[in-house]
C-alpha cells in the first residue's frame, strides 16, 4: 500500500496479558511483567529482523494503553453496556483461587479433545465457557475444582446486536471463512460476555466494586490498535493525526489475524466502537488466515516439530521464508509446510525465475553494455505490448494484495519474469550484438524495464533482495515503487547500473534435511520462541 502512495498506519504489538501469561510465569517462577519485557523485545527484535514494517509495534501493559483501556470500558459502563452479575465459577481449593479460562483445562464437550481450554478447544474452535469443560482440573496442581459464586461485569451484546449485525452483512468484503463463522454466532444469538476476570496479571477493572478483577484481556487487547496508533502520533510529535485514520470515513481498517480469533474482531470490536459511539471507524476488512502445519504434523515445541522465528534467521535470510510462506499462505485451507516443497518453490520459482531473469539483464547490460541502458531502436508490436504488461500487472498485484488474495500476486510477479526470460532467450541478444546491433539493444531496453519491474513488485514479498537491486538499478526510493509502475515509468536510456550481484541463491540438500529432520523425531530443537 505504501508502494502505491498510499496514506498507511501499521501498527501492532504485544498482548500482554492474560492467564496464559501468569501461568507460565508461574512455572518460570517470575512476575509476569518480568517475562513480559523479556518476550516484547525479543519478538520485537524478530519482527525487525524479518523486515516488518510496523510504523509502531506497542504492548499492552504500557501505561498509555492501561489508562486509555480503563477510561473507554467506564464510558461504557455509564452509557449502561456493561453490568455486574453474580456468576457460578471454578475455585480450585487447593490454590485457594476462582479459576479463569486458562486455568481449567478438561475434556470438550463439543469434539471430546482432552486437554480443552477453558476458554476455547484448540482442536475444534469451539468458544467454551470453563463450567461447560468434562472432567474439568486445574492448570496448576491437577485437582479438581469445584463451583462457587462470585461477581463480574459482563458487556450487554444483546443490547448491540442488530447494530453489530446491520454492520456486518451490509459489508460485501469479509472473505468466506470470515463471513461463515460470524454468521453462525449471530444466528445463534449474542449473549451478554464477561468482561472481567479473577486474576492479578491484567488491567484492574474500572467499575465500581470491582477491586481485585481485571479486564479480560481480549475486550482490552483489541482497543490496542487505537492506543498503538495514538501512541505512534505521539512520537511522531503531532498527537492529533492518529485521527485521521480512525475517524477519517475515507480510511479503511484492515485486521491480519488467525481463524480462532475471528470473533474477538467481528464480533467484539464492532460492538465495543459502536458502543462508545464517538464515530471510530469500525473494520473495513477482516482477513484471517486457516492453520499452517510442519511436514504433515503441528507445530509442536515440546516434540521439536517446526522452526521457530529465531532458528529461521539462522539457516537462511529472511527473503526466502518470506517468499515460501506467503506462496503457501494459508488464505482458504489449512496449508503444509515441506522441506522437499520449500527447496523446489525457492529454486525453481524465486531463484530460477525470478531472481534468474533480472541478474542475465543485468548481467547482459554490463557485459556489452558498459553497464548503461542501450538506446532501443524502432520498438516492434510484440515488445510495445510486452512493456504495457507492466502497469497492467502492477495494478492487478495491487488488487489482489487488497483482497487478499497473496498467492495470485506472487503468480503475477513471476508470470512477469517467465515472460521477459521467454522474450530474452527468443530474441538472442548476445547472438545479434554484433550483427544486428540495433535489435539487441531495443531487447536489452525492453528486457530492462521488465526486470525494473520484477524487483520492484518484489519489495513487500522479499524487502531486502528487492533493496540490493534498487541500489544495482541506481534509483531513487520514489521510482521504486508501484505507483511509478502504474504511472508508466521506464529506466531511460544511457541510464547506468552497478556491478551486478546475484540477488538469490539455490537452497541446498543440506538444509533441506536439517529441515526435515524437525518434523520427524522427537528433538527439541527450539530455543526461547
Amino acid at each position: 500500500m505504501r508502494s502505491k502512495g498510499d496514506r498507511v498506519l501499521f501498527v501492532s504489538g504485544s498482548d500482554e496479558h492474560g492467564t496464559p501469561i501468569e501461568l507460565q510465569a508461574m512455572k518460570e517462577g517470575v512476575e509476569p511483567q518480568q517475562m513480559t519485557d523479556r518476550m516484547h523485545e525479543l519478538v520485537k527484535d524478530l519482527f525487525s529482523r524479518f523486515r516488518i514494517s510496523f510504523d509502531n509495534y506497542s504492548r499492552t501493559h504500557s501505561k498509555h494503553h492501561i489508562e486509555f483501556s480503563q477510561k473507554f470500558f467506564l464510558e461504557l459502563y455509564s452509557k449502561g453496556y456493561v453490568f455486574k452479575e453474580a456468576v457460578q465459577q471454578l475455585h480450585c481449593n487447593s490454590c485457594l483461587i476462582f479459576l479463569p479460562d486458562r486455568f481449567v483445562i478438561g475434556k470438550c464437550p463439543n469434539c471430546s479433545y482432552e486437554r480443552a481450554r477453558g476458554d476455547q478447544c484448540e482442536r475444534c474452535g469451539k468458544v467454551l465457557d470453563p463450567l461447560n469443560l468434562l472432567e474439568p482440573k486445574c492448570a496448576i496442581c491437577g485437582s479438581e475444582p469445584t463451583i462457587k459464586s462470585t461477581d463480574h461485569w459482563f458487556l450487554d451484546l444483546p443490547a448491540l446486536e442488530n447494530r453489530v449485525k446491520s454492520w456486518f452483512l451490509s459489508n460485501p468484503r469479509f472473505p468466506e471463512t470470515i463471513r461463515n463463522f460470524t454468521l453462525s454466532w449471530l444466528m445463534e444469538g449474542l449473549k451478554p460476555r464477561p468482561i472481567t476476570r479473577d486474576t492479578k496479571w491484567g488491567i484492574p477493572a474500572p467499575f465500581p466494586g470491582s477491586e481485585g478483577k481485571t479486564i479480560y484481556v481480549w475486550f482490552e487487547a483489541v482497543l490496542g490498535y487505537i492506543t498503538a496508533s495514538i501512541e505512534w502520533a505521539e512520537l511522531t510529535g503531532d498527537e492529533e493525526k492518529w485521527r485521521e485514520f480512525w475517524y477519517d470515513r475515507e480510511s479503511r481498517s484492515v485486521y491480519f489475524i488467525g481463524k480462532d480469533n475471528i470473533p474477538f474482531h467481528t464480533i467484539i470490536l464492532p460492538a465495543l466502537l459502536i458502543a462508545h459511539g464517538e464515530g471510530l471507524n469500525l473494520p473495513w476488512n477482516v482477513l484471517a488466515t486457516e492453520y499452517l502445519t510442519y511436514e504433515g504434523q503441528k507445530f509442536s515445541k515440546s516434540a521439536g516439530v517446526g522452526v521457530w522465528l529465531d532458528e529461521a534467521l539462522d539457516i537462511l535470510d529472511p527473503d526466502y521464508w518470506r517468499f515460501y510462506l506467503i506462496r503457501i499462505r494459508p488464505e482458504t485451507s489449512d496449508s503444509n509446510f515441506s522441506a522437499f516443497h520449500f527447496r523446489d518453490v525457492i529454486n525453481d520459482e524465486l531463484n530460477d525465475v525470478a531472481g534468474n531473469f533480472v541478474h542475465r539483464v543485468l548481467s547482459f547490460l554490463t557485459r556489452y553494455y558498459s553497464r548503461r541502458v542501450p538506446t532501443p531502436g524502432s520498438i516492434d508490436e510484440a515488445s510495445e505490448e510486452l512493456l504495457e504488461t507492466i502497469p497492467a500487472t502492477a495494478g492487478k498485484f495491487g488488487e489482489e494484495l487488497e483482497l487478499n488474495d497473496f498467492r495470485t500476486s506472487i503468480n503475477l510477479l513471476l508470470e512477469l519474469a517467465r515472460r521477459g526470460n521467454v522474450y530474452l532467450s527468443a530474441r538472442e541478444p548476445w547472438a545479434t550484438v554484433k550483427s544486428d546491433p540495433t535489435h539487441a539493444a531495443t531487447t536489452l531496453y525492453v528486457s530492462t524495464q521488465l526486470a525494473y519491474a520484477v524487483s520492484v513488485l518484489l519489495e513487500p514479498i522479499t524487502p531486502a533482495a528487492s533493496e540490493l537491486l534498487r541500489q544495482t538499478f541506481r534509483l531513487p526510493q520514489n521510482i521504486w515503487c508501484v505507483e511509478a509502475l502504474l504511472r508508466g515509468k521506464r529506466i531511460e536510456p544511457g541510464h547506468e547500473i552497478a556491478e551486478p550481484a546475484p540477488a538469490f541463491s539455490k537452497v541446498s540438500e543440506q538444509v533441506v534435511e536439517s529441515l526435515r529432520g524437525r518434523g520427524r523425531d522427537n528433538r527439541v530443537l527450539g530455543r526461547t520462541a
